[in-house]
């Protein structure tokens, strides 16, 4: 068996085990590998393709990484409606109790379970007010 094509079958085996876990990070490094074989094929030294296969798979996995595919950017989970169902949705608040500071409470009946209800605004009425954040089992709510 050629060296190339010792390349080509690690490479393989780098696909295979990524298409197992479903990261695009292991088929950069199978890129890398492929530029290993072609270097065999032209008859490099075995030093020039380890190095070539290791600048080209970890260049490849650098540039995955600050793409939009790579690590994506940090969100606030407890307004990340993709995380919380209940983030952008209304609820009805009958009475108030102010905290101080701006603050003012509720306990309210949402999804048939009874919430406590926090309002970071000046004004706090009765009506309806969209769920903004999740703290904890805190619904943080905003005037509709």
């Amino acid at each position: 068996m050629e060296t190339w094509q010792i390349w080509l079958a690690l490479a393989g085996l780098v696909v295979i085990l990524e298409l197992m876990t479903g990261t695009f990070y292991l088929l950069m490094i199978a890129i890398g590998l492929c530029a290993g074989a072609l270097l065999a094929f032209l008859h490099a030294t075995f030093s020039w393709q380890m190095l070539v296969a290791a600048i080209v798979g970890a260049g490849t996995t650098s540039l995955l990484h600050r793409s939009r595919f790579g690590l994506s950017a940090r969100r606030n989970a407890a307004r990340d409606p993709n995380i919380h169902i209940d983030i952008g949705q209304t609820l009805q608040v009958d009475e108030w109790q102010a905290r101080g500071d701006g603050l003012f409470v509720a306990r309210v009946k949402y999804r048939g379970a009874m919430w406590d209800v926090e309002l970071r605004q000046a004004q706090a009425h009765s009506g309806q007010f969209l769920i903004s954040e999740m703290n904890g089992s805190r619904l943080i709510v905003q005037a509709v």
